[in-house]
């Protein structure tokens, strides 16, 4: 199978979320199952040509925008060595400081996604899928049903839409429909109104199958609460919607890990003490193996729990234990945290990212707290349980379908899990990790098993070719049954 996906950012060239994680990763795994896998990204200014050995296979790409053309250079590097990456340059539209926040952010992405297509007659190579990620590329599957829908270069592409976060629309005025030529269609009913254009909401109407980035979100997806407004398009396309858990990258590993104090794995785990004990001196803690250390990395924003943790922190700081949190985000929870690791001296707060720090804190905490309102699929989760910190969540997203309370009666389950979105409910699954945790063989088992649980993005990328071929088959008109175990009827989603 010939697959392209497209997207805003990517390992290694440019990360601002965790949408670049998945792909880097994707493309190699899907490259292991013998597909011919490729990838377009914008060239930003951060990307050296000399570091990452980039070399130009379209000199001057010319590039329809509204009324005119811009020109593009492509230029071609790799990831894995043998996987092709195709970076569009532009210096009008990407030799800038940032990733996003631009003004003129529709036009630079609508001429990012019009050069990815364009490009690909002048490769010599037309992908059966094209992989579209969040709103940045969702004007793809639009254009390929509209404007190039009798192109016979063309339209037996099908397209995969995901998406990695609802809350992200890319709501833009009327005029983004000119710059990308499709003004003469008109609006759609994915639209918001207003002589305003929803470039997600157009991805999700015109994508031939959609997925996001767990089973459980895509259920969340189809009601009021977590829909954006969308769970309606949502619902009515939910024949076309699958769940499908991200994995994680094999370098994510502690026995390997250059950043940590000392390597282990699950057969060496009495190593992993010592990266406890660097951990508590670098965030200037008392040094105490015996102490339960709870880590924490996280964007500081509402959305991730920061709202009913800075509530339940006071409570919580007061038990027998140590925290360290890195992140950065909103200034009200900088203001809050701060105030609290001032009267509480077991709280170490890092106000910054570090991506070193980031694996020590992995490396070196007992349990890894994440209570979020929301959360499509959750990596920190997976990184913790692979490096042995047991995780205490919120049932929401990603995070119900892959942590599961443990019942120290039956040694069932993975990590501590709360529902209600209360401070008091985080408070509870805080003090039942403390008590399990006094149980050292119990606690050692627990972490044995989370650390031998396969998170690899094998299983996952199987899951991505069904539902590629799913797509084909939708857009050669073959079928009309549901994604195979897709579990997300209306029906089921109304009833949860």
């Amino acid at each position: 199978m010939r697959i392209l996906i497209v997207a805003a950012e990517a390992v290694p060239f440019a990360k601002v979320g965790g949408l670049a994680d998945v792909t880097g990763a994707l493309p190699k795994a899907l490259k292991r199952l013998g597909h011919d896998v490729r990838l377009a990204i914008p060239k930003y200014q951060r990307i050296q040509d000399v570091k990452f050995d980039l070399r130009p296979v379209v000199f001057d790409l010319q590039v329809p925008m509204d009324s005119h053309f811009e020109s593009a250079l492509v230029k071609e590097g790799s990831i894995g060595g043998d996987i092709p990456v195709y970076l569009i340059d532009s210096a009008r539209y990407f030799q800038r400081a940032g990733v996003y926040g631009y003004p003129d952010d529709d036009e630079r992405f609508v001429f990012f996604s019009r050069a990815a297509l364009e490009m690909l007659p002048l490769l010599g190579w037309i992908p059966d899928v094209v992989h579209c990620h969040d709103w940045h590329t969702a004007i793809i599957p639009n254009w390929l049903s509209t404007l190039y829908r009798d192109d016979e270069r063309f339209n037996r592409i099908a397209t995969l839409f995901t998406i990695h976060n609802l809350s992200y629309h890319g709501i833009f005025g009327n005029r983004v429909l000119e710059i990308a030529g499709i003004g003469s269609f008109g609006f759609s009913y994915a639209d918001p109104g207003d002589n305003a254009v929803d470039l997600l909401g157009r991805g999700l109407h015109f994508a031939d199958a959609i997925n996001t980035v767990s089973e459980q979100y895509a259920r969340e997806i189809q009601t009021p609460e977590l829909g954006e407004g969308m769970e309606g398009l949502l619902r009515e396309r939910s024949d076309r919607l699958l769940g499908i858990l991200n994995g994680l990258d094999d370098e994510l590993d502690p026995s390997t890990d250059r950043h940590i104090a000392a390597a282990y794995g699950v057969d060496s785990l009495d190593r992993r003490v010592e990266n406890k004990l660097a951990l508590q001196r670098e965030a200037n803690l008392k040094v105490d193996a015996e102490v339960p250390l709870i880590g924490m990395i996280s964007r500081l924003a509402g959305a991730k729990g920061f709202d009913i943790l800075c509530e339940a922190l006071p409570a919580i700081l007061r038990q027998p234990l140590q925290m360290v949190i890195l992140g950065t985000g909103e200034q009200r929870y900088h203001e809050e945290l701060t105030q609290l690791a001032k009267r509480h001296r077991n709280l170490a707060l890092f106000l910054t990212f570090n991506t070193p720090l980031a694996q020590k804190i992995y490396a070196g905490s007992d349990m890894f707290l994440m209570p979020s309102r929301f959360e499509p699929c959750g990596l920190g989760q997976l990184i913790a349980m692979r490096y042995g910190s047991v995780p205490i969540v919120r049932r929401t997203g990603g995070l119900a379908d892959t942590v599961l309370d443990f019942d120290p009666r039956s040694a069932a389950g993975n990590g501590f899990v709360f529902e209600p979105y209360e401070p008091m409910d985080l408070f509870g699954a805080v003090v039942r990790a403390l008590e399990t945790y006094k149980y050292t063989d119990t606690w050692r088992r627990l972490v044995e098993a989370n650390m031998r649980r396969d998170f690899s993005w094998a299983a996952s990328a199987q899951k991505y070719v069904e539902a590629y071929e799913r797509a084909m088959e939708l857009h050669a008109g073959a079928g009309t049954q549901s994604l195979p175990g897709s579990g997300v009827s209306p029906e089921a989603c109304m009833d949860s």
